[in-house]
Parts: structure tokens; sequence; C-alpha cells
């Protein structure tokens, strides 16, 4: 396989390194970011698979045996679970890819592809959402005990599927499994003007993935830091802990692999045109990609460690396991706790959160 056609991983598909170089210099060749990615993304794409099976079915069997999704806030939990499982799920086929070639065929090709888009979309639109919904909990109390319901949670995740699905849409259509130099790829062909076509789809991913998400947390978060401040109590202040920790994750897993597909975007159009920026983000692509997959079983960890009553859902669900309720009692961890009888991760009345 020639390295300057070497391809990269870029949501869901093949980025394609960049040759937009100065073609009257010496050859870019990129051999070594071929072998990097051999050897350092199929060990991690394994590690966040496993963690993200098992910290997302977590939440999921947490909510339907405990929190029977009496609210809003457990329809969108259960659905970030969902996308994120989604997610999960296409890693071992890229795991395989980035190892040896694509062997799955050209109709798994596409499955695959959209699967992990749709995931990847649908995940941080929920975590969006779950933005919104503790600015209405909090900021606008009684607006959201009318707003804050299960029919209404319904309505909105199915709208977040549909536009997940159809932004995900150009990877059934263009994702193709082909040979190029005796070596089997899984990537879109694109008509006409691929560069520009890829520019465009790099730029709706910063658009949908990064740019709106942030903007609607930065007003939803700054609102409710706000409000908080007005009343404080221990209560309160597990919120704000909890809300910086929510958005600071968010950012700094996501914000590195945008900017750099940005400057990669740059490099396809001619704008960067040094070889060694283009290697040197070739490397960085795959370091922030693989960073950005961690986000997606990180929340299941956050719920852990800074909400108390998914600490004793958790704790309760692992009693009856003998090695789970065998560790926790060792540590010290393991007590019978109540059950719940709010249907909510939040106190619908005063809309302080503490469950999470």
């Amino acid at each position: 396989m020639n390295s300057t056609t070497t391809e990269l991983y870029f949501d869901a598909t093949l980025y394609e390194y960049s040759d937009n170089y100065d073609v009257s210099a010496a050859p870019c060749t990129k051999e070594g970011v071929k072998n990097f990615g051999s050897h350092f993304l199929p060990t991690l794409y394994s590690l966040v698979f496993l963690l993200g099976l098992v910290g997302n079915t977590l939440v999921i069997l947490v909510l339907f045996k405990y929190k029977r999704l009496k609210s809003m806030t457990d329809i969108f939990l259960l659905n970030l679970a969902i996308s994120d499982l989604l997610f999960v799920f296409s890693l071992p086929f890229w795991s395989y890819y980035a190892a040896d070639q694509w062997v799955f065929g050209d109709g798994l090709c596409k499955i695959i592809s959209w699967i992990y888009l749709v995931g990847f979309y649908s995940g941080i639109f929920f975590i969006m959402l779950m933005s919104i919904d503790r600015y209405l909990a909090i900021v606008h109390a009684v607006l959201a005990l009318r707003a804050r319901t299960v029919t209404y949670g319904i309505i909105t995740s199915l709208i977040v599927w549909l536009v997940a699905i159809f932004a995900s849409a150009p990877e059934l259509i263009f994702n193709e499994s082909y040979k190029e130099r005796n070596y089997t790829t899984c990537k879109p062909r694109y008509p006409d003007n691929s560069t520009n076509w890829r520019f465009f789809f790099s730029l709706q991913v910063n658009i949908l993935g990064l740019i709106i998400p942030s903007v609607v947390m930065i007003f939803c978060y700054s609102m409710i830091i706000k409000t908080l401040l007005y009343c404080r109590s221990e209560k309160k202040n597990k919120a704000v802990r909890m809300i910086f920790a929510v958005m600071i994750v968010f950012f700094v897993f996501w914000s590195p692999y945008n900017i750099v597909l940005f400057l990669l975007s740059l490099v396809d159009l001619g704008v960067l045109a040094s070889c060694q920026v283009s290697k040197t983000l070739d490397y960085a692509i795959q370091v922030t990609e693989t960073l950005a997959f961690f986000h997606c079983f990180l929340n299941p960890i956050i719920y852990f460690f800074m909400g108390e009553k998914f600490k004793k859902y958790v704790k309760l669900l692992f009693k009856n396991w003998p090695v789970p309720g065998m560790l926790f009692k060792r540590c010290g961890l393991l007590a019978t706790f109540p059950t719940e009888s709010s249907g909510s991760f939040y106190t619908q009345s005063t809309g302080d959160q503490d469950a999470l």
C-alpha cells in the first residue's frame, strides 16, 4: 500500500490522509503514521469498548430496575446510554481495521459506519438535552413541573434520533468497501470534487458535534450557576460540582478532536501545505479521536462517584451477585438502601440535583 494514501478513522469513516502538500518537494511518506495507528488504536479501542459496554449497561439496568423511567431525566439518561452503546458496538470492527484492513464486506462497511455516526451525534445531542433539562429544573422550577414529563421526554428523544439518523445518512450513501492498491478499505467515495465533500462533512461534525452543543451548554450552565449562587446549601453545592464535572469532561474530551479535525480540513483545502504539519495532524487526529472515544464511558463513572442515589442503586444491584457483592462488603461499601419513590434524578419541586 502506498504510504501517502493511508487512511485514518474519522467519524466511522476513514479520514483519508491529506496529500495537499508541496508536490515539488521530497515525497511526504507516512508509513510511520500507519504503523503508529496499527499498534496504538486496536488496544485503546478494545479498552473503550469493554468499559463503555459495562458502564452503560449498568446505567440501563439501574434505570429499569430502580428508576422505572418515571421522568424526562430518566428518559434522556436511558437514551444517552443507548447512544453510547451504539457507539462502542462499532469499535471492535474499527479495531480490527486499524490493525489490518477491512474484511467485513461492503454491507457492514455502510452499516457499521452509519451506526457509529448515529451513536456519535445522538450521544452529544442527549448530553445537550440533559443540560436543557437541568436548566429547566433549576432555573424555571415552576415551568419544569409541566414541561419535564415522560411524554415530552419521549417525543424529544424521538426527534433527536431522527436528526441523528438524518445527519448520518451520508455514511449509508457514500461509504464503500473496495480494493485500493491491494488494500481493502472502508471509506467514502464522493462524487466530483471529493475535497469539498470532505470539508463539508468536517464542518458538519464541528457545527453539530461541538459548536451548537457548546453554545447551549454554556448558556444553560451559566444560568444554573447564577441561580444556585443565590441559595447556598450542601445539595446546591453538589449540583454545582456535578455541573462543572459534566461540562469540563465534555470540553476536555471533545474539543481537541474537533480542533484537529478542522485543521485537517485546512490541509485538504491546501491552506496548510507543509508535509510535517500534515503528518503531525495525522498523529494528532488518532490521539484526540481516541481521547474523545473515552467520553462514552465517563458518564457512568461521574454518576457513581458524584451521585449518591446512583451509587446506592449500583450497590443494591450487586448485593446479591456473589463476586461483586463480596468485593463491596470487603470494601465496606455495601449497605441496604431503600428504593426511592421519586422517579427522577432530580427533586421535581425544587430542582435540586442530588442523584447523578
